[in-house]
């Protein structure tokens, strides 16, 4: 079978999910298990996986989805508990004393709050948190998941305080062939990764700087009463300003710091100096925006999580300090529990898993609700409860949120239980008997054949393709640094800067991830959509690729950029 061949067999799961969702816009919740039944005939007939390892596959995918769901739980319990002691009312209004401009309070919840929360926990944490909160401040819910998705895509190379370089591109190349190369050249394995490191940091520096900007003008654009981009570009000045508030201070700290930090220290000074010059009316557009009444919203936009006014009465009034404490407590608890190595173990103590699933090595799954962000969304609703409720409405509270929020996740689990374990089965087709490369691997090496020495053009976006599949960038680089490592050698061009792009590209490819979108239409009710939401996605993903892959031809063809081994 040619290169080419095998190729677009292993595009097929991936096509057959585009044609479903955005052709024919079916639902999630029917198009999934198609392309799991379509993914998982290509493991039998041609790929030759033995049957045993494709149920190992499946039961993998399974635990992992139970891990999606407690985050998404944890999510949607904490904003139901926060309604019902009449926090949300709190933050609502506090943002409307900031500004009432709906542009200024997307870029504050979803860029800078959305930023440092991907800093601190990954996961897909800040869609599953910003979402739902816009959508009580509101905003429609097909738009706060389409602004959500879009923040996960600058800071989540340095997401999970650091996850996807430290253990994604660390564990997907061959360090100790590729250590005695470099010391060839006089060069370290740390020196080799805070190289990738910076590199990252300032593609990402650039082209992220111009995301705050783009959700401003989709929102606009898509969701506003006039439809319109002029709207969107009527806030640039401030729109620019909070993109370069989040990217200089990190991508400084990428380049002196290293991998941990970025995301955490943009996110944090971007919250602090935008909030406060929004407050001042510091580069503010001369008029408001805001959307049209909700009895003129089309019902596509609208999800089942619903904040009304009647939610309120007879709620005791609280400070803002009081209502956000329960977001300061899970994103303290998000910090130490990743930075703290003491901490980090006792949370992590209580694990459920399987190690080699059905005696399958390597295809293991474990869950850990204490250190997953679900287990700290959890405690910090259990917080609020406690100090913004008061005698019998404590228990009210809890079982209210409890029943609405168990309600929400039946539908998102259904879908799930299709999409993971499809693609744990794309990622463990490496072993099989037909001795094939992966479906990953093979879909990557057709790109390389088709484009050659404009392989960097093209390297972001299979980092893209990576987690659009995998729904996480730590796993498109463990999949495919290797790969791109090869490509740059066969080039003779710089392996750092090759493995940069392929680590941008699988940070932007997580605006289309299939689960991520699924895990985050499911915080607010909007199961159904994910097809609508993928094609609003798909324009700042292609935004992202292409600038990424135009820097790399610009830095390796026009500047002559080099590096250890290249």
């Amino acid at each position: 079978m040619s290169d080419v061949t095998l190729g677009l067999l292993a595009l097929l799961p991936i096509g057959l999910s585009a044609l479903l969702l955005l052709g024919l816009q079916w639902p999630a919740r029917k198009a999934m298990p198609a392309v799991l039944a379509a993914t998982a005939l290509l493991a039998l007939l041609v790929w030759e996986m033995s049957g045993q390892r494709v149920a190992a596959s499946v039961i993998q995918g399974l635990i992992v989805t139970l891990s999606v769901l407690w985050i998404v739980f944890g999510a949607i319990f904490l904003l139901n508990t926060l309604k019902h002691t009449g926090a949300i009312q709190t933050i609502r209004q506090g943002f409307a004393q900031v500004s009432p401009d709906r542009r200024v309070q997307a870029i504050i919840i979803a860029w800078c709050f959305g930023t440092f929360l991907e800093g601190a926990s990954g996961f897909g944490t800040p869609a599953a948190i910003a979402a739902p909160l816009m959508v009580a401040l509101g905003f429609p819910a097909l738009a706060a998941v389409m602004i959500g998705m879009m923040v996960q895509s600058t800071p989540v190379s340095f997401g999970a305080v650091g996850t996807p370089i430290i253990i994604g591109v660390n564990n997907g190349l061959d360090a100790a062939t590729i250590s005695q190369q470099l010391a060839q050249e006089g060069w370290r394995w740390e020196e080799f990764i805070q190289l990738i490191t910076t590199q990252v940091a300032i593609i990402h520096g650039i082209v992220g700087t111009l995301m705050p900007q783009l959700m401003v003008i989709f929102l606009t654009r898509f969701f506003g009463r006039n439809r319109s981009w002029k709207e969107g570009f009527a806030i640039a000045p401030f729109a620019l300003f909070a993109g370069l508030m989040f990217t200089l201070p990190y991508a400084l700290t990428g380049i002196f710091l290293g991998a941990e930090f970025p995301s955490l220290i943009g996110g944090l000074f971007s919250l602090f100096v935008v909030v406060n010059a929004a407050k001042r009316g510091f580069l503010m557009p001369r008029t408001s925006w805001d959307f049209a009444p909700k009895s003129e919203w089309p019902q596509a936009w609208l999800g089942i999580l619903a904040i009304d006014a009647n939610d309120y009465v007879g709620k005791q009034p609280m400070s803002q300090f009081k209502a956000w404490t329960p977001y300061i407590l899970v994103a303290l608890l998000l910090v130490i529990s990743r930075v703290s190595g003491e901490v980090k173990t006792l949370l992590s103590g209580l694990s459920i898993g399987i190690t080699d699933i059905l005696g399958e090595v390597g295809v293991s799954a474990a869950f850990s609700p204490l250190y997953l962000p679900g287990g700290l969304l959890l405690i910090a609703a259990l917080v609020a409860i406690v100090f913004q409720s008061h005698g019998q409405s404590r228990q009210h509270t809890f079982t209210t949120a409890l029943k609405d929020s168990s309600k929400t996740i039946v539908g998102a689990g259904f879908v799930l239980m299709f999409t993971i374990p499809m693609v744990r089965l794309f990622i463990n087709s490496g072993v099989n008997l037909a001795e094939l490369p992966s479906m990953p691997m093979s879909s990557a090496l057709l790109f390389a054949n088709l484009f050659g020495e404009a392989f960097p053009l093209i390297s972001p976006t299979i980092g893209a393709l990576g987690a659009f599949i995998a729904g996480s960038n730590t796993v498109s680089n463990m999949m495919f640094s290797q790969f791109q490592f090869e490509a740059a050698i066969s080039l003779n061009l710089s392996p750092a800067l090759i493995i940069a792009g392929q680590a941008v590209g699988a940070a932007a490819g997580n605006m289309i991830a299939i689960h991520n979108v699924v895990a985050a239409s499911a915080t607010v009710g909007l199961l159904g959509q994910e097809g609508t939401t993928l094609r609003k996605t798909l324009l700042p993903t292609f935004y992202y690729v292409a600038l990424s892959g135009a820097i790399l031809m610009l830095a390796l063809y026009g500047l002559n950029i080099s590096g250890p081994l290249g």
